[in-house]
């Protein structure tokens, strides 16, 4: 209603213009004024005064303990932290965590759906089983069985923060068995659906064996074999939310998973070639990797946001146009009245 109100009233506007009886410059002046209105309305959903506060203040809801700070001194270029102080319900509701690191269990309550299954299916039980197994060993993660976390090795979950120690403070842990940021696999396994997708996570190896679903097959060239040896490498070289990029080294053709959510959106090369993303375990993405040593590029640039930035950029082309309009007219009755 607010948006049709603001169309009338300009409409409007420009009939009394049409008609004579409001001159140029006030015309534009209420368009103008009806733009601001229109955006000022929108943009105070996003931007609204609860965020303008001193810096001081907003640092102070963002605590910092002793554990967050031991994790910080690890300067790898991505990894992802797993907070257990009040696990089950504050893990994937809290945000803290996630303004000092990466998290596992994101930066806010609200989650993809499909992140949100692997959270009930697989997350939360296999976070009840390293708890345990972590206590049973007094901490001691040589003496922890790693079959019962597969799934947060495969998130990349490289440090465990776990509830506070004799001091009081929680108690940072680095998880010894994390896969890292890409990995090649020998098996790919393709699966009918969904259901069946998630559910084969309970037994398989992520290192070893990639689960896809068979839409994706066509992506991955077919290939049900993926190739990796001890001279096979893929490493992260350079990080940016919405850019990352990799350099493999391997003697044949494989097949490469990387410890990333899929999302519709992201686009990835070769050497500065086109490839396929598609993607495995669920939520991760997996590529076909040709032999030798390449460059992998992945960056974020979704369709929608380019159709959005054409609408705006073509309607503010509009309304300039249309400004220039009426001010050339204007200028000519001008002219017209001095002759």
């Amino acid at each position: 209603w607010r948006s049709f109100f603001i169309i009338v009233a300009g409409c409007f506007l420009l009939f009394l213009y049409q008609q004579k009886k409001l001159k140029a410059t006030l015309t534009l002046a209420g368009i103008a004024l009806l733009c601001l209105v229109d955006m000022w309305t929108v943009n105070k959903r996003y931007l609204n005064d609860g965020q303008f506060v001193p810096k001081s203040k907003q640092a102070e809801a963002f605590v910092k303990t002793q554990a967050d700070e031991i994790i910080l001194r690890d300067t790898a270029l991505d990894y992802r932290v797993l907070n257990f102080v009040g696990f089950p319900g504050n893990t994937f509701n809290e945000n803290n965590t996630a303004y000092w690191h990466k998290s596992v269990g994101g930066y806010h309550a609200a989650k993809l759906r499909r992140y949100q299954e692997m959270i009930d299916r697989h997350i939360i039980p296999e976070m009840q089983a390293t708890y345990q197994e972590v206590a049973a060993a007094g901490g001691e993660m040589d003496s922890v069985d790693a079959s019962k976390f597969r799934v947060l090795n495969m998130l990349n979950t490289k440090y465990f923060i776990f509830p506070a120690g004799q001091q009081g403070e929680p108690v940072p842990v680095e998880n010894p068995y994390v896969y890292g940021n890409a990995w090649f696999v020998n098996n790919v396994r393709y699966v009918n659906d969904a259901n069946e997708e998630i559910s084969a996570l309970n037994d398989v190896l992520p290192t070893e064996t990639a689960v896809v679903d068979a839409k994706f097959k066509e992506q991955l060239k077919g290939a049900i074999e993926g190739y990796k040896d001890s001279l096979s490498v893929i490493r992260l070289t350079a990080y940016e939310p919405n850019r990352l990029t990799y350099q493999t080294s391997s003697a044949k053709d494989g097949v490469a998973v990387f410890s990333e959510i899929y999302y519709p959106g992201w686009q990835a090369t070769i050497d500065g070639e086109p490839a396929d993303i598609a993607r495995a375990d669920y939520i991760l993405r997996v590529m076909n990797v040709p032999a030798g040593e390449h460059t992998i590029e992945m960056w974020f640039d979704p369709q929608s946001i380019r159709v959005t930035e054409s609408i705006a950029y073509a309607a503010l082309a509009l309304l300039l146009i249309g400004v220039m309009v009426l001010v050339w007219m204007e200028r000519r009755k001008m002219v017209k009245r001095q002759q």
